[in-house]
């Protein structure tokens, strides 16, 4: 970009932001919601199952094998020193009248350098992952078994800035405590199922 001779010093310093900033059509962020350095990419998490706010297949719910989808994630923050997992359903026992959030698998101190969990994982999980109980009062995966209408279920990836005690199996309530503080960034997905 050229700059005519008498142009205005601070005209030519707007335009010159103007072109960084705009230019790309997007601007890059520079920090992780925690402030951990610079990171250009946000902690996102998905599945190969379904799509974000899609229907989750019956493979994955009590009307099918019950097994956990496959889930990918990327753009862990590096002071990330662990990751948890929490799957709940927001929306029990009825959507059109909610009571209560339905806790449907509990994960954590799984490693920083995990990028996802396999199909049906099972007893198969990444090294030092610890387990919690869900609402069945077990360890494991629990898929969706809604008694009526359509539910959500969310998938909730937390990356933090600590490797946790072993916690025994604690359930949602305890384990969010004991991230209290240490949550760096977070992602989610969403997947609906109705019966």
């Amino acid at each position: 970009m050229g700059i005519r001779k008498g142009f205005p010093l601070f005209a030519t310093v707007c335009l010159l932001f103007a072109w960084q900033w705009f230019g790309t059509g997007r601007a890059v962020a520079t920090a992780s919601p925690g402030g951990q350095g610079n990171q250009t990419m946000a902690l996102t998490i998905s599945s190969s199952a379904f799509p974000p706010h899609g229907k989750i297949p019956a493979l994955h719910t009590c009307d099918g094998r019950d097994i956990s989808p496959p889930l990918g994630w990327s753009g862990v923050p590096r002071g990330a020193k662990s990751l948890a997992l929490i799957v709940d359903d927001p929306d029990a026992p009825d959507p059109a009248a909610p009571k209560l959030t339905w806790v449907h698998w509990v994960l954590y101190n799984l490693p920083a350098d995990a990028t996802g969990l396999l199909l049906d994982i099972g007893r198969s999980l990444p090294p030092g992952t610890l387990e919690g109980v869900n609402d069945w009062q077990r360890t494991g995966y629990g898929g969706p078994c809604p008694p009526v209408g359509t539910h959500r279920y969310f998938f909730k990836l937390y990356a933090l800035d600590v490797v946790l005690p072993d916690l025994g199996h604690p359930g949602k309530k305890r384990l969010l405590q004991a991230m209290e503080g240490h949550i760096i960034d977070r992602a989610e997905l969403v997947g609906i199922y109705h019966r």
